[in-house]
């Protein structure tokens, strides 16, 4: 069973904005900050704004100049931190290399941080507490929702421990009482691991890595990987080997990615009704 996360997204986005139409005051406000001109971030924040305006969250660029001072940055964000019309920042990463990123993402207020990347959030997520969680594993744990499995209980093993990824979908399928297992790039007799996953999450970066021989019959597949071979988009995982192995997997494109976006639209949503709740 191949899982499209995009068909997910759309499900949720059309509920989304069902939400958002009903609201009688303002409507979510999402600001994100760019430095410089990044062709990647460029098209990601794109994406984001034509996601933004289908769901009826108001979108606001602030696109800075890649000579833009760190003291600029941290002022335009503190700005926006006092501004009650905006519910959420989110700061396009990479920064110009004369940017502390650590110190730009840490000073978004945490209520504000849809990104779920300031210490604070991740520490809250570490102890199990509820604060605002990396877009991607959010996507990741709907997916999983929706593949209709039973997580307690079952072995997870997740390739890959970046603080984007690895790390947050670990402790997320910690707090449904999985049995977690982080592999990386120090890992040792790698298939020997993932062969014992129910649930196998893979984000290494490396293209159709992953084939049947690290799988195990029945589990399921969720592939994080952007990866190009031979000129074509694929994942970490290598689907036309997995695909009659498995219970149920992702592909790429159309699995992890249109999640990610749909998760940063209902953290903008989350923050406003924390905003107007405050009010």
């Amino acid at each position: 069973m191949i899982i499209y996360g995009s068909e997910i997204a759309n499900e949720l986005k059309q509920e989304l904005k069902e939400r958002i139409a009903k609201l009688k005051k303002r409507k979510p406000e999402l600001d994100v900050i760019l430095v410089g001109d990044n062709k990647a971030s460029l098209s990601y924040i794109k994406s984001k704004e034509k996601a933004s305006a289908a769901v009826g969250i108001t979108f606001r660029l602030h696109h800075l100049k890649e000579d833009t001072s760190q003291d600029e940055v941290l002022k335009l964000i503190e700005k926006l931190n006092g501004d009650k019309e905006v519910d959420a920042i989110l700061v396009q990463l990479p920064l110009p290399r004369h940017i502390d990123s650590r110190l730009i993402l840490n000073a978004i207020k945490p209520d504000k941080d849809v990104d779920g990347l300031t210490d604070y959030n991740a520490g809250r997520l570490s102890l199990g507490e509820d604060g605002f969680v990396p877009c991607t594993p959010l996507g990741i744990m709907k997916i999983i929702e929706k593949m209709d499995v039973d997580i307690t209980g079952k072995r997870a093993v997740v390739v890959g421990r970046s603080n984007l990824v690895g790390l947050p979908v670990a402790r997320l399928l910690l707090k449904k009482d999985a049995t977690v297992t982080i592999a990386h790039a120090k890992s040792k007799d790698l298939r020997s691991i993932t062969k014992e996953a129910d649930i196998l999450v893979v984000a290494i970066g490396k293209g159709r890595y992953i084939d049947d021989t690290y799988i195990k019959d029945g589990a399921y597949v969720i592939d994080v990987g952007i990866d190009h071979v031979d000129g074509k988009l694929c994942g970490d995982v290598d689907l036309d080997k997995v695909v009659d192995k498995v219970k149920a997997i992702t592909p790429v494109p159309k699995g992890v990615g249109p999640m990610t976006v749909c998760m940063l639209l209902e953290n903008v949503y989350k923050a406003y009704l924390i905003h107007e709740e405050s009010i």
